[in-house]
């Protein structure tokens, strides 16, 4: 039986651009799908065919028990968005704000005005409340957002790339109030290029590019298949760079990689702490001072790497800028008709 969101075969292009190349996606009621590629890879379009923003050319999408095709009016009902811009009037205030989107989901005056005073206490912008969004924070603004998006409860939530261009501690509690949502059974679909925002939320990855689904597991099930343990060690005096590609070459089970303005070779192993040791010894005896040494399994990073020939990036998708500067605000807007 399919999961909350469900998706087959979606197709989507523009002009030339083929933003979407056969994507399938299924993710149970209560749990966490990351949507991971690099600029360009479709994640947003995506997002939009499933929100009912964008009809896709070809495919088939099911959001909440609903097609997304047949019935858009009633997916929009049951869903929230938070895109990649906050969708806030910066001349209201946070608790107009809300209100007025209560107002647009046809929530009654007084039950519009209990539910933005209830979000503003959750996502603690209650001090803010009577403020102009316009002096917010960048983090606050966020908070509004998704605040906005959670105004009906919706059993299923879509959040593309939420934290993108927050500080640390802004995005710390962007995660735990996501967690929470979690916690209370809200299925979502997160996007997002911050791989460690990957790892720490989501039960499930699928990695996209071109269009199309490259890879997906756990992430534990991601990290294994780009190899096992790494050691990686940063070399005192470049001159012994090479001295120490030899030892690891010996003890390793790869190419070794260099950074040679970092002074840091990488080199693939098994045999863990037991390895370490020897790597540890072999360089001594051949005089490398060392600054660092560690073991580390493979991380998202690597994976995404290893899978789309480069690191992730943040920018734009191609096609999108114009659905992304207006497509949080558009949704809601939608949602009262």
């Amino acid at each position: 039986m399919p999961g909350a969101i469900y998706a087959e075969g979606l197709v989507k292009t523009f002009g030339a651009v083929k933003a979407l190349d056969g994507v399938d996606l299924d993710v149970p009621e209560g749990a966490v799908m990351g949507l991971l590629g690099p600029n360009g890879a479709g994640k947003t379009t995506t997002v939009r065919v499933l929100t009912t923003l964008l009809q896709p050319d070809r495919g088939k999408a099911v959001v909440a028990g609903i097609d997304v095709l047949k019935h858009p009016n009633e997916v929009r009902r049951s869903i929230g968005l938070s895109g990649q811009f906050a969708a806030v009037d910066e001349y209201l205030t946070g608790r107009e704000n809300l209100r007025m989107v209560g107002r647009l989901y046809q929530l009654s005056p007084r039950d519009a005005k209990a539910r933005a005073a209830e979000l503003l206490e959750r996502f603690n912008l209650a001090e803010a409340a009577d403020r102009p969004a316009k002096t917010y924070s960048g983090g606050m603004r966020r908070r509004l957002d998704l605040a906005a998006a959670l105004v009906v409860s919706p059993p299923v939530m879509f959040m593309d790339e939420p934290t993108t261009g927050l500080d640390p501690r802004n995005r710390q509690q962007l995660w735990d109030v996501i967690q929470e949502l979690v916690r209370g059974g809200t299925t979502l679909l997160l996007t997002t290029q911050y791989l460690e925002e990957a790892d720490r939320l989501a039960d499930s990855i699928c990695v996209v590019d071109h269009g199309r689904v490259i890879a997906r597991g756990t992430a534990d099930e991601l990290k294994a298949r780009t190899g096992g343990e790494r050691v990686e060690v940063v070399v005192h005096d470049p001159a012994r760079i090479a001295t120490a590609r030899e030892v690891l070459t010996g003890l390793g089970k790869g190419e070794v990689a260099i950074e040679e303005h970092t002074r840091r070779l990488t080199v693939p192993v098994t045999g863990g702490a037991r390895l370490l040791a020897e790597v540890i010894r072999e360089l001594d005896g051949r005089d490398v001072e060392i600054d660092d040494i560690g073991l580390r399994r493979p991380t998202l990073d690597d994976v995404f790497i290893s899978l789309t020939g480069h690191a992730a990036e943040q920018a734009p998708e191609n096609g999108d800028t114009e659905e992304n500067e207006r497509g949080g605000r558009t949704s809601r807007e939608e949602a009262a008709v």
